[in-house]
């Protein structure tokens, strides 16, 4: 004959006069592993073969558990900073603008780690010719040189500067920023596209300064852009990642690397910039201002690390309210 009892919470129907020892056969459980009680009663694990259950019996039966099993996710794939066909080990580019000398650039440019640095075209000093100039310090060979169009604000001028650069060192990988006003330094994007379309049909690989909308980087990319740059914020405002939305939605459209350029402001900011799942990030204000420039160039070098690490991890939802470690489900 059958009889029922509550078992965890629910009905359950069995043969009269199973045991306890026989109740946990059948439903496949160690009986070294788990607690039994029944009708509020802890049953000894010595007696399990005594113990015959009956009509109405309500038991719980119990285990330890690790806090909770996390839900199976798909792992990101560690892909490596590629831009134009090649391989970067760092994924932190720096400038070499406002240091107080190329020797502490060349300095900040070894604790940073990184291969690549932005460059400006500019005017050779007739009137003192043997001036110190960057490659006394910082050796192209070894270091790449990205020829960049700051302070430029319109496209023929951007396309001009960078014709300039690739007569001087040969450089086709160059970074295009076309300016829309003195005030913001904000990217004009209308000359921005034009100059993009220009330079791509000229056989340079752009990596293109940009807002940080999402409609305009997808438009930079299909226009030939090898890199696509959002700002974080104005430039040298370090301000820090204003927009993680707009910079996420970028993220998930783009097929080329996304580095933030512009805002950074410390080693938090370019962290952040990383967690959202940005390829990599550039900046030069934040070093080249810091109190120490040398450590901030350490400091940087570990934040975009840790970054990357996080956003490879995969962090925790976030919650409006607590949630405790260990699990609700299964209280007694």
């Amino acid at each position: 004959m059958a009889m029922q009892v509550t078992l965890n919470g629910e009905a359950r129907q069995l043969d009269e006069g199973v045991s306890v020892r026989g109740l946990l056969v059948g439903l496949g459980l160690d009986p070294a592993k788990i607690a039994v009680e029944r009708n509020l009663q802890i049953v000894p694990r010595s007696t399990y073969d005594q113990v015959a259950l009956a009509e109405g019996d309500r038991l719980e039966i119990v285990h330890f558990i690790g806090g909770g099993n996390a839900p199976v996710e798909v792992p990101i794939e560690d892909k490596p900073l590629v831009i134009a066909g090649r391989t970067f080990q760092s994924r932190l580019i720096i400038g070499t603008g406002k240091y107080k000398s190329y020797a502490e650039n060349a300095a900040a440019l070894a604790a940073s780690g990184a291969q690549i640095v932005t460059v400006a075209v500019r005017r050779v000093n007739l009137t003192d010719p043997g001036q110190p100039m960057l490659v006394d310090y910082i050796d192209p060979k070894k270091t790449v040189f990205l020829p960049n169009t700051a302070g430029c604000f319109t496209g023929e001028e951007a396309v001009r500067t960078l014709r300039l650069a690739r007569e001087a060192g040969g450089w086709t990988l160059v970074k295009l920023e076309v300016l829309g006003d003195r005030k913001t330094l904000y990217p004009d994007m209308i000359e921005t596209l034009r100059a993009t379309e220009l330079l791509v049909k000229e056989g340079f690989q752009v990596m293109v300064y940009c807002s940080d909308d999402p409609l305009m980087a997808k438009r930079l990319e299909e226009l030939g852009a090898c890199a696509i740059m959002p700002l974080a914020a104005p430039i040298g405002s370090g301000l820090g990642v204003q927009n993680p939305v707009g910079i996420r939605m970028i993220i998930e459209e783009a097929k080329v690397p996304v580095i933030v350029d512009a805002g950074v402001g410390t080693a938090s900011d370019a962290a952040i910039a990383m967690e959202l799942g940005c390829d990599g990030v550039l900046m030069n204000t934040a070093i080249a201002e810091a109190k120490n420039p040398v450590k901030m160039a350490e400091a940087m070098k570990h934040a975009v690390q840790a970054g990357r690490l996080a956003y490879l991890a995969g962090r925790m939802p976030r919650r409006k309210y607590a949630d405790p470690s260990s699990p609700l489900a299964g209280l007694i």
